[in-house]
C-alpha cells in the first residue's frame, strides 16, 4: 500500500484499504458492500462480537410470487420480496421498489441501511425495505394497481402501523402508497393511515413529503458549501437520475441560481457546459414522463456514455439513481468537489 493511500484513508483498516485500491478484491454486490463499511464501522466503534452479530443477517427475508392477469389475458408471475433487517428500535420501515434490477442482495442491503439511517438521526424504528422484479413504465394503470394490490396482499401479516411501514421508492409513488392503504383497510375494516408513509395528502399524506428528500439534500449541501467556502450561486453541478429526488432537487437548486450542467434518467444523459434550462426539462419530463428527446427542447447534446456525467468537471455531483455508482473502475475520475 502506497503512503499516497494511507495518507488518503489514515483511518480505515488494512484490510479495507486493500479492497478499495484493489479493483479485484473490490465487493461486487450491494449486500456485501453494505457489511464491508459496517465491518469497518464496527472496527472503530470497538462493538462486541455479539453486536456484531445481531446486525449481520436480517431478522426476516420473504420472497413470493405475484401472479397478475395482463389487459391481454394472459397471467404473468412477478416475483417480490420485503426484508426485514431489524426492530430493536421500532417497527420496520423502508420502501418498495419496482424496478427490473430489483433482487434480494439489493433489497437486503437497503434493509440494512434504513436500519442505519433510522438510528442516526434517532427515529424510533428500525430498517426494512422491499421490492418487485418489474419495470413499471410497461404497466398500464390496471396491471399496475393489480400487482400493487397483490404485492401488498401477499404480505399483509408483515405490514401494520406496529410492525412495517413501507413507503415510496423508485418505481413507486403516492398512488401506488393509497393502494397499499387500501388493500390494508379491505383486509382488516378500518381505515389506517399510520400503514405507510408517502400517501396523498388528501388521505392522510404529509405536505411536503415529495420533496423532502432533495430538501434534504438542499440543507446539507448549504452546510458543505459555507465549509468549503463556495456559493450556490453560479455554482455548476451534475445531477444523475431525474426521478422524485433528482427532479425535485433540480427544482430546487435552479431556485438557488445553482448553474445544472447536466442531467439523466434511464433514457440517456444531456449535457450543456453553460447550464441547462431546468424549467422547459421538467416540463418535457412531466409530459411525457422521461428526459428522453430533451435535446430537441433545450439547447444541449445527448452523452454518448451516460455514465461519464459522473466524472464532469463540476463543482457539486448528485448521484439520485441506483446505488453503486461510483466504485473502484471511476472514483478516480470523479471531478466535483462535493458529492451530495
Amino acid at each position: 500500500m502506497s503512503d499516497t493511500q494511507d495518507t488518503r484513508h489514515p483511518t480505515l483498516s488494512p484490510e479495507l484499504k486493500k479492497r478499495n485500491f484493489d479493483p479485484d478484491l473490490r465487493s461486487s454486490t450491494a449486500f456485501e458492500n453494505a457489511m464491508l463499511q459496517f465491518d469497518e464501522a464496527a472496527r472503530i466503534l470497538q462493538l462486541t462480537s455479539n453486536q456484531i452479530a445481531l446486525v449481520k443477517q436480517p431478522r426476516k427475508v420473504v420472497e413470493v410470487k405475484l401472479p397478475i392477469r395482463m389487459d391481454d389475458g394472459r397471467i404473468e408471475v412477478f416475483t417480490g420480496y420485503r426484508v426485514q433487517h431489524n426492530i430493536a428500535r421500532g417497527p420496520a420501515k423502508g420502501g418498495v421498489r419496482f424496478h427490473p434490477d430489483v433482487n434480494l442482495d439489493e433489497v437486503k442491503a437497503l434493509a440494512f441501511w434504513m436500519t442505519v439511517k433510522c438510528a442516526v438521526v434517532n427515529i424510533p424504528m428500525g430498517g426494512g425495505k422491499g421490492g418487485v422484479i418489474v419495470d413499471p413504465r410497461k404497466l398500464s394503470y390496471g396491471e399496475l394497481e393489480r400487482l400493487s394490490r397483490r404485492y401488498f396482499s401477499e404480505l399483509i401479516d408483515l405490514f401494520g402501523p406496529d410492525r412495517d411501514v413501507p413507503a415510496p421508492d423508485v418505481g413507486t409513488d403516492a398512488q401506488v402508497m393509497a393502494w397499499f392503504m387500501d388493500t390494508y383497510a379491505m383486509h382488516h375494516g378500518a381505515y389506517e393511515p399510520a400503514v405507510v408513509t408517502g400517501k396523498p395528502v388528501e388521505i392522510g399524506g404529509s405536505h411536503g413529503r415529495v420533496e423532502a428528500t432533495a430538501q434534504g439534500m438542499l440543507h446539507c449541501l448549504r452546510e458543505a458549501a459555507e465549509l468549503l467556502n463556495l456559493k450556490l450561486d453560479g455554482m455548476t453541478m451534475a445531477i444523475q437520475g431525474f426521478g422524485n429526488a433528482g427532479s425535485n432537487a433540480a427544482k430546487l437548486l435552479d431556485r438557488e441560481g445553482v448553474k445544472i450542467v447536466a442531467i439523466s434518467d434511464v433514457t440517456g444523459a444531456f449535457y450543456n457546459p453553460e447550464g441547462l434550462d431546468i424549467k422547459v426539462a421538467l416540463a418535457h419530463v412531466k409530459e411525457h414522463h422521461a428526459l428522453e428527446g430533451l435535446e430537441k427542447k433545450i439547447a444541449c447534446k445527448r452523452l454518448d456514455d451516460p455514465n461519464t456525467l459522473l466524472e464532469l468537471p463540476v463543482d457539486v455531483l448528485i448521484p439520485a439513481a441506483l446505488e453503486n455508482q461510483i466504485t473502484s473502475k471511476n472514483a478516480e475520475r470523479v471531478q466535483a468537489k462535493v458529492i451530495a
